[in-house]
């Protein structure tokens, strides 16, 4: 709440500065603790945003007064940070109205006396001084608003502070200091491009316009990027890392390219030349992704920049090295975000066709031929690079066969970034050699063929990879061949695999065995990934698919059934969902010729925002007859096999079971968005209210087909059977020993049951990780100087995207139906398993759905306090610990023991306390001893007590109406009648007087359970 409390100030009265100082001012005594709160008030509260007439009556009551008061005071006491606050707040307001330079060189005395550095032979720090240090953030923040004017004052103390600092710099230092520094030398760019852009970019606002006599001149620019390289080229090698000095350049460039990429790349090209010093390589390519959009843009300031773009990237691929990890991943990142900025087409012929070329664009135009040696070489090092990482590679006998998380992040560096390159490859010219592969061509078109799909083609196809390291990085690689390119990539791809799955499987025995053929696997595997295409290119497959499926779904090795499962998963999902097609970072593609339009002069240009012209991806009627039938066909029976066993009529295995459960669930995954919600009656009783309170359906781009069978209801009937076989009642004793130990298969249903509650096409897990890498990608391109949304076109498609996914994750205030309470007393019998993880699982569950459905609470504590009642003798401690448990909820969902409404406290509270007479209760465990205290904390700390007469008083409702009535914006509702408003001040009295009740009842009830001797 305090660091919001500043922004109201800009809305309180004209007289509201005069009235804190007679208020505040009093408290002013250097001597006593009471000049900490006076301050503090002034930093939050004082207006500093009044139009230059009424300044009298704002900054200038109190401006001298408090400027001496900070001048005269030397011994940094705990208010001085606060004050700074309030004149960094101030100057930034106020550009060119207050003379700052008689205070200038004490300035940034203070701020260097404040960064603590060491100073003489013992390296002395004064410990004040570090515990009442100026927050950085506020330090540049006057720094900036300081620069520019008449006198340039503020550059000069500017240049002379980064000079006595920069050796501290140099990456042989290294102290507590240097994280202060570092933040230092990355906020303050950033603070001097926000200030250009208000002044030169922003809209006017109803914010005071800073005046011409101090906005910010070229040569200004020049001086304070000049006077900042040096510590930044220091910087780059810092021990704390090199993103500071990145985002410092980043910042810089923006404003001076000629300035600021020179001396980078003057040690980017001595660095990629040397293989003993890979901390100096990864430093510097951090450091040229900062600065590469500026680069690749060119621009009057620096148009031989664009040149740099391919001996970059030539020169940066030895980086791609299996045995640097580190190396790799910033190599990765190095290509993907420069291939991102620049279309990879050859314009070579434009120097024949066009004469109205500059040097520079000559010179790109030569060297774009280039781009398809560089690919093959990229593609060379990616094959090198799985090579060495095959399991019998880089594992021992003992060791897991799953991915190490190093491994993992590789993968994901090579997949996204071949897809990059792939994705702004020339259409045109990956389909020459396809559809005319003995015809004519140029050299450079059948040397760019055979990178983009031959040679993955022929290295996927003619090796055979374990499926768990070197496999799934192959397989990446063919799925972003196919999802860039589909029809081409699927003509070969499709029909080599089934052929190949088909010849194995030929023998029924294959079927049956545990362990089966890597070959077969492999092949599994490669389909799996490269029908992660558009819906409407799997069609022409569609019948070779199926037949494959139907052969590898009952396989009775794990491994390969679930292949085929994920191959199920990615059909459904690309034949049911609504996605876009292409991420390019022009419009269109490539496929015009340079006569008509140069790609040279796309490098590095922002997507016009009304214009992206996306090409969206929305199943068609022939898609989604497709997905049901799978459905019918492959769905259907296993649920029908499931149901069978569920009701005793057939026997299944446990390995069986899972089976079964993996393919319902896979199906639920990639049709889910196809499948209406859960059907069933409204819960009754819950809550009365005159105000509709049905939930508000989203529009996600199409509707659901309620004339076809909706599984998602199928499922679901036949999970809770399934459940009710595995976990029955205390009465079944059969069925406790023999199935309830079955853990593996109530995870799966667990899982189903949260895919059935909440999944409509995309999990919140993976829209969390999407959004944090789009921020990263976002951060390290994007133009702050110009502002306006100059991102590229790929990353606003991407945004679109993220956006239609979160309307599918809005699920929140949905209306609580039978079916969910039926749910979610599962979820409850699960959370109070015998098990922990089944506990764990379920709670996690049952807690996404408590914060999802509408007053589900009121009818769902009833019976979580059952296996709390001390006069119950059945209930297991398990139970006990899954109770409570469920009472105190996780860090983001609901707490059942903290919710804002008196007739579930007068029920939690006092059953809580008598909790302690349950037979089920042990002092001897710690871990309900933990939960309690838990409990008792979370009550204590996060509770804020709920009112009891909630009147509204007539005024309120008097300026209800008049706005129902003005009719903008029309309101949704007819304006209530008299009736209707009596009606409601009725239940609101009885609501008053019922809370009264309660709140009365659960002091009793309390003060019952103290004075009870047996507690």
């Amino acid at each position: 709440m305090l660091t919001r409390s500043s922004s109201p100030s800009r809305y309180f009265p004209e007289s509201a500065t005069q009235e804190m100082l007679e208020e505040w001012r009093p408290l002013l005594c250097p001597f006593d603790v009471t000049m900490q709160r006076a301050i503090s008030y002034f930093e939050l509260f004082l207006p500093t945003t009044l139009p230059p007439e009424l300044h009298h009556k704002g900054f200038k009551l109190w401006f001298d007064e408090l400027i001496s008061l900070w001048a005269s005071v030397q011994n940094l006491p705990g208010w001085e940070v606060h004050l700074v606050n309030l004149f960094a707040r101030l100057a930034n307001d106020n550009i060119g109205y207050i003379d700052w330079d008689p205070y200038i060189p004490k300035i940034f005395t203070r701020i260097l006396r404040s960064l603590n550095l060491p100073v003489g032979t013992s390296q002395m720090l004064v410990p004040r001084y570090a515990a009442n240090a100026y927050d950085i953030s506020h330090v540049v923040l006057w720094v900036s608003s300081l620069l520019g004017g008449p006198s340039k004052q503020a550059q000069a103390q500017l240049s002379g502070l980064f000079n006595s600092i920069t050796s501290f710099f140099h990456p042989s230092n290294h102290g507590r200091w240097l994280m202060k520094l570092m933040k230092l030398l990355q906020r303050l760019p950033a603070s001097v491009v926000r200030r250009l852009h208000r002044e030169r970019y922003r809209k006017p606002t109803w914010l005071t316009p800073v005046p011409d006599s101090h906005k910010l001149t070229e040569q200004d620019i020049t001086d304070f990027v000049q006077s900042m390289m040096q510590p930044v080229l220091l910087a780059m090698f810092s021990k704390t890392g090199s993103l500071d000095a990145a985002q410092a350049l980043q910042n810089l460039a923006l404003m001076r390219p000629e300035l600021v990429i020179p001396p980078v790349l003057e040690k980017t090209y001595p660095a990629m030349e040397t293989l003993t010093e890979p901390h100096q390589l990864t430093a510097t390519l951090s450091c040229m992704i900062g600065v590469a959009r500026s680069l690749v843009s060119g621009g009057q300031r620096f148009p031989e920049g664009p040149t740099h773009m391919l001996p970059l990237l030539v020169r940066a691929l030895p980086g791609v090295d299996p045995n640097d990890f580190s190396k790799c991943m910033i190599t990765f990142q190095f290509i993907a975000t420069f291939v991102t900025l620049v279309p990879l087409v050859d314009c070579s012929s434009a120097l024949l066709e066009r004469t109205d070329l500059t040097e520079v664009e000559r010179e790109l135009c030569s060297a774009s031929a280039e781009f398809e040696d560089f690919v093959l070489q990229f593609m060379d090092r990616c094959f090198a690079l799985i090579d060495s990482s095959t399991l019998e590679q880089t594992r021992e006998e003992t060791e897991t066969e799953k991915m190490t998380h190093l491994e993992s992040l590789v993968e994901l560096g090579l997949s996204s970034t071949f897809s990059t390159i792939l994705t702004q490859c020339s259409l045109e010219i990956f389909k020459a050699r396809l559809l005319f592969p003995f015809s004519y061509i140029d050299t450079h078109v059948v040397e760019f063929v055979q990178v983009a799909l031959k040679k993955v083609f022929n290295f996927a196809t003619t090796n055979i990879f374990e499926t768990r390291v070197a496999g799934r990085m192959v397989a990446d690689m063919c799925r972003a061949a196919s999802k860039c390119h589909p029809t081409e990539s699927l003509k070969r791809f499709v029909p080599h695999c089934c052929n190949a799955i088909n010849q194995i499987a030929i023998n029924e025995e294959v079927l049956n065995e545990e362990e089966l053929d890597k070959e077969l696997l492999w092949n599994l595997q490669l389909l799996s990934e490269v029908t992660r295409v558009d819906g409407d290119k799997v069609l022409p497959y569609r019948s070779q698919l199926v037949q494959i499926l139907q052969l590898t779904l009952r396989l009775k090795c794990k491994q390969g059934y679930t292949l085929a499962c994920n191959m199920l998963h990615h059909i459904l999902r690309s034949t049911a969902l609504v996605y876009p097609t292409e991420y390019c970072s022009m419009p269109g593609g490539f496929h015009r010729p340079p006569g008509d339009h140069l790609p040279i002069k796309d490098w590095g240009r922002p997507g016009d925002l009304w214009n992206l012209d996306i090409q969206w991806h929305v199943p068609c009627v022939e898609e989604t007859s497709f997905a049901f039938y799978i459905l019918d066909l492959i769905l259907q029976p296993e649920l029908q096999r499931l149901q069978r066993f569920s009701q005793g009529e057939q026997e299944m295995s446990r390995d069986d079971v899972l089976q079964s459960l993996a393919i319902v669930q896979h199906c639920l995954l990639g049709a889910g968005s196809l499948m209406p919600p859960l059907k069933g009656e409204p819960v009754a009783e819950l809550v009365h209210s005159m105000v509709n309170l049905e939930e508000t359906h989203l529009y996600i781009g199409r509707e659901y087909d309620v004339s076809r069978e909706n599984y998602r209801d199928a499922i679901c009937s036949v999970m809770r059977q399934l459940l009710r076989k595995l976990t029955h009642s205390l009465n079944s004793d059969y069925i406790l020993e023999h199935s309830e130990d079955d853990t593996k298969s109530l995870f799966s249903i667990i899982k189903i049951i949260s895919d059935l509650l909440h999944f409509k096409g995309s999990h919140k897990h993976e829209f969390d990780s999407r959004w944090k890498r789009f921020n990263l990608v976002k951060k390290s391109m994007e133009n702050r100087l110009h502002g306006r949304k100059q991102h590229i076109r790929a990353l606003l498609i991407d945004r679109v995207m993220l956006q239609h996914e979160l309307r599918k994750l809005t699920v929140e205030g949905c209306q609580y139906r039978s079916i969910h309470q039926d749910l979610m007393k599962d979820l409850l019998r699960l959370s109070t398993s015998t098990y922990s993880q089944v506990r764990s699982r379920a709670q996690g569950v049952l807690f996404t759905a408590l914060g999802t459905y509408n007053f589900c609470c009121r009818d769902l504590i009833p019976h979580v306090l059952e296996f709390l009642n001390p006069n119950r003798s059945d209930v297991t401690q398990q139970q006990f610990k899954g109770a409570l448990y469920c009472l105190l909820g996780n860090h983001s969902g609901v707490c059942l023991a903290n919710l804002h409404d008196w007739d579930c406290i007068t029920l939690t509270w006092p059953a809580i306390v008598r909790s302690g007479l349950s037979s089920a209760m042990s002092l001897e465990k710690p871990s309900i001893v933990r939960l309690f205290d838990d409990l008792a904390d979370k009550i204590h700390r996060q509770y804020e007590t709920i009112g009891i007469d909630f009147s509204v008083p007539e005024e309120c409702c008097a300026a209800a109406q008049r706005l129902m009535v003005a009719g903008k914006p029309v309101p949704p509702q007819p304006v209530p009648s008299e009736q209707e408003l009596a009606a409601c001040r009725k239940i609101q009295e009885n609501k008053n007087t019922d809370s009264e009740g309660k709140y009365e009842k659960l002091v009793g009830d309390l003060l019952g359970g103290i004075s009870n001797r047996n507690m």
